[in-house]
């Protein structure tokens, strides 16, 4: 069950090997504290064996004192791993996982440090960026090939307040992340979102109010160049047994 560092969402994104594998129990905390000044981004990774992943990621900063928070659904955790990386300028950091689902329901987890330098989990891209006013939403449509999308929301250094959510067919969502961050700029919110199958849009509303406007840049990250568009998606139940045993004709 308990996830190796490389098949962290992005494949090349993950984190730095031999970093330790955690399992956290239904209703459990866990926390990794960095001290060191030099780490100023880690990354967050989270699996299921395939059941449904529910849980609270905070990043704390001293006594009472919570930067940025997360809550976390996915309806499949093992088919959808959760990666995001937080920004920690600034030491001490403490990232802490809580498992808000009940007890017959683990999840495994991986936070480690990652280098800045590497270009795949800086938050800053090059591409077009769409702004999203408070109370606002905005949609984003993928093709079939689209395995994995890259988001990053931030502000002008005010706060962030807002919701993502996977969908794949009317209202049914797949993923959902609300997100807060007390400064949009200095701890911009960085998601690696896994989108397997056909028929997923991406939407992310702003939750904040109408002053509090935020930036979305949102692109593709892994494309599976061996789908092809006009091929049928098949989906439905198993087909073990199908025709097979007494006839029915």
């Amino acid at each position: 069950m308990a996830p190796k560092p490389a098949n962290a969402p992005g494949g090349k994104n993950a984190p730095k090997a031999g970093a330790k594998v955690v399992t956290v129990q239904g209703g459990s905390l866990k926390t990794w504290t960095f001290s060191s000044p030099s780490i100023e981004r880690v990354q967050v990774s989270m699996e299921t064996d395939g059941r449904p992943l529910d849980a609270d990621v905070d990043l704390w900063q001293g006594p009472d004192n919570t930067p940025q928070k997360m809550r976390v659904y996915i309806e499949d955790g093992g088919q959808r791993p959760f990666c995001c990386y937080i920004e920690t300028p600034r030491c001490p950091n403490t990232v802490s996982v809580r498992n808000i689902a009940q007890l017959e329901f683990p999840l495994n987890a991986i936070v480690a440090a990652v280098d800045t330098s590497d270009k795949a989990s800086s938050p800053f891209t090059g591409n077009s960026v769409n702004t999203i006013q408070g109370g606002a939403l905005r949609t984003y449509p993928f093709d079939n090939n689209v395995q994995s999308i890259k988001v990053v929301l931030s502000t002008d250094g005010r706060p962030l307040n807002a919701r993502l959510e996977l969908l794949q067919g009317p209202n049914n969502n797949k993923q959902v992340v609300e997100v807060y961050a007390e400064d949009g700029m200095a701890r911009p919110f960085n998601i690696i979102v896994a989108s397997p199958g056909a028929g997923n849009v991406l939407r992310i509303v702003n939750t904040a109010p109408m002053e509090f406007p935020m930036l979305a840049t949102v692109e593709p990250l892994e494309v599976d160049t061996s789908v092809v568009d006009d091929e049928p998606v098949i989906g439905g139940d198993s087909s073990f047994g199908f025709m097979r045993g007494v006839s029915q004709w």
